[in-house]
């Protein structure tokens, strides 16, 4: 309890010093708004000058968020309210800011992002999709470049002579997931200026619940082209095509799992001439198949992925929105492509993997802002380090929450949403249907267009369309069908006349597996005081409570289908479905974390090592030592084993290292000093091949570290998807894990310095071979 009452306590001491920092800079509104264009602009050089004389940030912070605001409201003609301020200071300290739709996180940013980027070590501001982070640096960055700051905006389609000079601007504007990759390909590069990033120093993230917990279910990964396509692709998917549902496949929805029945099992011993199907010989055909029956019966387009011009795209299934570049792994997304007959390209090997949680963790300091972010407060505290303070509307939220509407079947449900719109649209009242998926969004608009009603689809195909037609939401006898997410990023304008109508009204067409995406669907009505209503439509027949229901839950649900429990009981019963399905998020979340935590210490090694490597003028002594290294091995080795077969192969190794034949006989005969001896041959022969030629000692050196590092990586991403099993065996699988990947580690930096060294003697034979 103590404990508790001091978190509350020194939380409380935050935000009262938040509030105290909020009102000194109110109080140089009068100065600045004295200021000309060209002082307010000098006080930049001024800030600059007070930092390199070592005064803190947060002793500039009145002055420097004044001078942003008052540059905001001549630029933009927009004047943060003392709310957004407050919000301001709270993402200076590295917070998370909850402010509500409407409220301007946007503007809010540009106060920490201005005094951050005054350091002249890069900020960063993270979105979604590229579509708001070209936008915001546009619309944002006239203030900073107003006040004499430089703004870059980081694409995926730029250039590397272009990534680089985004990333020197004093703000960079970027989506979280081109920001990770270009930290994974700066740690493949083969010099110093072969790097993009400049470092991770600070970062305001916009929708931080979707960036840091919707998201980080799933690792970033890079990936290169594997060895061969394999036929069995296409074998597998025919088979799959022709089973039938609880006949040949039985699908565990709540495991997200399909598996052959009796019956499939048969069924595929006679389709493929085996004799055992799960037999040892058949392990490899097993994994395609088993891949070609996730890609049909639990691989939904429209819902997982989408194709686009004869490509698999995934879908994030919490946010609605595209996942370029992004592939499943393991053939997955192989049985997929051979699913939709879109050309099934070699399945990749994962080169490079780093989870969001740790990407994250690597900047020096992080913040976020979002609408919703309260109910995961423990998650981000106990991750990221970071609190959730809930800002104050500028004005009282007028909004009405009305209770769930409770429904047996989806028909139902869907006949009550129809006769709701129609009702809204011919009173003139604006409404935004919200669906959890993109089939959803079509289904819903294909009974529209049956009863009349001209509507907009937003599903997050096309992120700029969007947002201009989400702007127009709330225009009299407009209706616009969107998935939660399409959109978002973009205020709502309630319309001429549209107050004196009740505002706009956000209908859920299902309960998410989120309470926190529910609560962002309602809030896209009640912008900065306007009026409206929201209300979710939910039946028994739904995914979440089919997939998420435990026996006992779904007794319950029988119960009120044949005696009209009361409804209030079975919005209870929802709430207690989808609470379960959260509680699984974030066990599914602190997994993937949890093996990504042991992947990281080795990766902070690896990338440490490669960064010295990068770093050195002089690599010498590096290799010199690594020589040490094999050659005391191999004594070792001998003098513990001095049989014939032995020294056989000691010779063999020690020839492949120049070791002279005199030097070899040498250490045979006097044991106790063969270690100097082989090691003074090897290093003379060294020397003498390479006597200044730094350059390619470095790059054999950083080759065969990042080619034994990506097969580290790709076997690590292997074993994590199979040490499940060992679970049968009554051992805990992520100490199974860490256990045999610390092996791995070791075995891998015993082969990169051998392999190194082997590489290196074998060079200069290679050139006169060329000559």
């Amino acid at each position: 309890m103590g404990f508790l009452t001091n978190l509350i306590n020194s939380e409380q001491r935050h935000y009262s010093k938040a509030q105290k920092l909020q009102e000194k800079v109110l109080k140089f509104e009068d100065v600045m708004s004295q200021c000309s264009d060209d002082e307010l602009k000098a006080n930049t050089i001024k800030y600059k000058d007070r930092i390199a004389s070592g005064e803190s940030l947060e002793s500039l912070l009145p002055e420097a968020f004044a001078t942003c605001r008052e540059a905001a409201k001549r630029v933009l003609g927009e004047f943060p309210y003392p709310v957004q301020i407050l919000g301001g200071v709270l993402l200076h300290f590295g917070d998370v800011a909850e402010m509500k739709t409407g409220e301007g996180k946007t503007l809010t940013a540009t106060m920490p992002i201005y005094l951050n980027a005054l350091e002249g070590k890069g900020a960063h501001v993270i979105t979604v999709n590229e579509y708001l982070a070209a936008r915001d640096a546009e619309w944002m960055g006239e203030v900073y470049r107003f006040l004499g700051l430089t703004v870059g905006v980081n694409l995926h389609s730029l250039s590397f002579e272009q990534k680089k000079e985004v990333y020197l601007s004093d703000i960079t504007y970027s989506t979280n997931s081109e920001l990770g990759f270009d930290y994974l390909r700066d740690n493949m590069a083969k010099t110093l200026d072969g790097r993009v990033q400049r470092g991770l120093h600070y970062a305001i993230i916009d929708e931080v619940d979707s960036v840091l917990i919707d998201e980080s279910r799933t690792p970033l990964i890079l990936s290169g082209w594997g060895d061969q396509l394999s036929p069995y692709y296409m074998k597998a998917d025919a088979f799959a095509k022709t089973c039938k549902r609880d006949r040949d496949v039985e699908i565990i929805l709540e495991d997200n799992a399909v598996t052959l029945t009796d019956e499939g099992i048969k069924k595929a011993e006679r389709a493929f001439n085996m004799e055992h199907l799960y037999g040892s010989d058949n392990a490899e055909f097993i994994h395609y198949m088993q891949n070609a029956l996730r890609a049909n019966f639990l691989m939904t387009k429209d819902v997982e992925y989408v194709v686009q011009e004869d490509e698999i795209v995934l879908v994030d299934q919490f946010t609605g929105r595209k996942m370029e570049g992004r592939e499943f792994s393991d053939g997955l997304h192989q049985a997929i492509q051979a699913k939709e007959n879109v050309g099934i390209k070699i399945e990749n090997k994962t080169l490079a993997t780093i989870t969001y949680q740790n990407f994250f963790r690597l900047y020096s300091k992080l913040s976020g802002m979002t609408g919703t972010a309260k109910t995961e407060e423990q998650e981000f505290l106990n991750t990221y380090n970071m609190r959730v303070y809930v800002i104050p509307t500028n004005r009282s939220i007028a909004r009405v929450d009305f209770p769930d509407a409770i429904f047996k079947t989806k028909r139902e449900k869907y006949e009550a949403i129809l006769n709701e719109v129609v009702e809204l649209y011919e009173k003139g009242q604006p409404v935004l249907v919200g669906t959890i998926s993109i089939g959803m969004s079509e289904n819903l608009s294909e009974l529209l267009k049956k009863k009349g009603i001209p509507h907009q689809v937003l599903n997050a195909k096309e992120d700029a369309k969007e947002a201009q037609i989400v702007a127009e939401a709330g225009r009299r006898k407009t209706v616009t069908i969107a998935t939660n997410m399409a959109g978002r990023g973009t205020d709502i304008k309630l319309g001429e006349g549209v107050i004196e109508l009740g505002g706009l009204v956000v209908l859920g067409s299902e309960r998410h597996e989120s309470k926190r995406i529910d609560n962002q669907l309602r809030g896209r009505s009640g912008r900065q005081g306007d009026p409206g209503y929201s209300r979710f439509f939910v039946s028994m027949e739904d995914d979440l409570v089919e997939k998420f229901a435990t026996d006992y839950m779904k007794e319950t649900i029988e119960d009120f289908e044949a005696d009209k429990v009361q409804e209030d009981k079975m919005r209870k019963l929802v709430d207690a479905i989808q609470e379960r399905a959260e509680g699984l998020h974030f066990d599914s979340r602190k997994n993937v974390l949890e093996y990504d935590d042991v992947l990281m210490e080795q990766r902070r090694l690896v990338y440490s090592q490669r960064d010295d490597i990068l770093a050195m003028e002089e690599i010498t002594d590096l290799i010199e030592s690594l020589y040490a290294r094999v050659i005391e091995r191999l004594a070792v080795g001998y003098q513990q084993d001095k049989t014939n077969q032995n020294r056989i192969h000691t010779h063999e190794q020690l020839k492949r290292l120049k070791v002279s034949e005199e030097a070899i006989e040498e250490g045979f005969n006097q044991v106790e000093s063969a270690n100097r001896v082989w090691l003074e041959s090897a290093l003379k022969n060294y020397q003498e091949a390479y006597p200044e030629n730094q350059v390619i000692e470095k790059m054999v050196f950083l080759s065969v570290l990042d080619h034994q590092w990506m097969d580290h990586v790709d076997n690590m991403d292997r074993l994590k998807r199979g040490i499940y099993l060992r679970q049968y065996a009554s051992i805990k699988p992520i100490d199974a894990f860490k256990e045999e990947s610390h092996e791995r580690f070791e075995n891998m930096m015993d082969n990169i310095t051998e392999q190194t060294i082997y590489a290196l003697t074998s060079q200069p034979d290679k050139q006169q071979e060329e000559a």
